[in-house]
């Protein structure tokens, strides 16, 4: 069952030959489209190996790995837009914490899935590693929210 024009009228980026990256924070360049199977618990993953910020005192770029993960309700996102939206960190000071934070709120803002957690894992500077991890669940999916908050607090090699 293919997707008709009615839609896809949301999703512009995909396909488009002229991209404008944006190097600034930008949440305005994220679209959605509409999820077929909102009756079932499925999820989704979505993972930038290639994510970028600044050190907000530095301004030195910091390097990591953001994993996205969710149960989609009645909207998704689209990847192409969370390319650029990712891409527009790239000279955004804020700290490890802050970025996977605003992720995570940017993303239910935009979708109100069922269930979201963002997890960054950033290369070491200074000899330590920072892996933080932020999530949201709706009324139903309290009980995922606070496994996946223990689940993360276990030693990882």
């Amino acid at each position: 069952m293919s997707r008709n024009e009615d839609e896809l009228k949301n999703v512009t980026l995909l396909g488009n030959q002229n991209t404008s990256y944006n190097y600034d924070y930008t949440p305005d360049v994220l679209e959605t489209f509409e999820n077929k199977h909102p009756e079932n618990e499925y999820i989704v993953t979505l993972d930038c190996p290639e994510f970028t910020s600044l050190c907000p005192k530095t301004g030195q770029p910091d390097f990591g790995h953001i994993i996205i993960n969710y149960i989609p309700n009645y909207l998704m996102v689209e990847s192409k837009s969370l390319k650029l939206y990712l891409f527009s960190f790239r000279n955004h000071g804020d700290f490890h914490e802050d970025c996977v934070n605003i992720i995570m709120k940017d993303l239910v803002k935009l979708m109100n899935p069922k269930y979201l957690e963002v997890i960054g894992i950033f290369n070491p500077r200074g000899g330590i590693s920072i892996i933080p991890f932020a999530n949201y669940g709706d009324e139903e999916h309290q009980n995922i929210v606070n496994q996946r908050i223990l689940d993360n607090f276990k030693l990882k090699k």
